[in-house]
């Protein structure tokens, strides 16, 4: 498990550390953690999450689609406005409004595909661990409402009890990313490639 900063929340007189875990295996399509999202105080009833198909042509296999804060946000390095920002704990915020000129240099930037620009408030905005809940010791509304625990925030000493192994180091070609959110896989696997032309496809004539 690649080193990152890791979320802790005090029970008693014990400091608990946190993780933000995505097991695709586990999703059922549901789209509660899309509509609890919405919910989110800070997110002006807008979902910052989607919903995606992880090969829509062959099975009906979903996965939960958040923002993995990467350790080196290329959103925010892309940035001409300055306008993203990451905190000291290692979530990646949306766009300040004052600051964000709505240019979607992030949106394009980002290997996972997570900002989305939002046309009604010319703003760039996306998960940020609904820091609100999160800074404050609770845990994310997509995770509190999650059926099937695809979404989970749990002590890591729970998360070991799984048979998949967490990881939060992804390969695009040669870039190699790391995250403080983590993706569960089996526990052959260290990290995780992936190859942005094997998904895309042409039909066949």
């Amino acid at each position: 498990m690649q080193n990152t900063k890791i979320a802790t929340t005090s029970i008693g007189s014990r400091i608990v550390p946190y993780g933000f875990f995505i097991d695709p295996s586990r999703c059922i399509g549901c789209e509660a953690c899309v509509n609890a999202c919405a919910e989110c105080e800070t997110h002006r009833g807008h979902s910052m999450i989607h919903m995606d198909f992880i090969d829509r042509r062959s099975t009906i296999a979903t996965v939960p689609t958040v923002c993995m804060h990467c350790d080196r946000p290329t959103c925010a390095e892309v940035c001409p406005a300055d306008a993203i920002k990451k905190t000291e704990d290692g979530v990646v915020q949306s766009s300040l409004k004052p600051r964000c000129i709505a240019c979607s240099n992030c949106v394009l930037a980002c290997p996972f595909g997570i900002p989305k620009m939002n046309s009604e408030f010319e703003q760039m905005m996306k998960c940020d661990m609904c820091y609100d809940r999160t800074s404050a010791g609770k845990r994310p509304m997509c995770a509190t409402v999650c059926p099937s625990q695809a979404l989970a925030y749990v002590p890591l000493d729970e998360i070991q009890t799984r048979r998949e192994k967490p990881v939060n180091v992804f390969f695009f070609g040669q870039e190699r990313v790391t995250t403080k959110v983590f993706m569960m896989t089996p526990p052959e696997v260290d990290s995780v490639n992936v190859d942005i032309a094997e998904f895309i496809w042409e039909p066949e004539l």
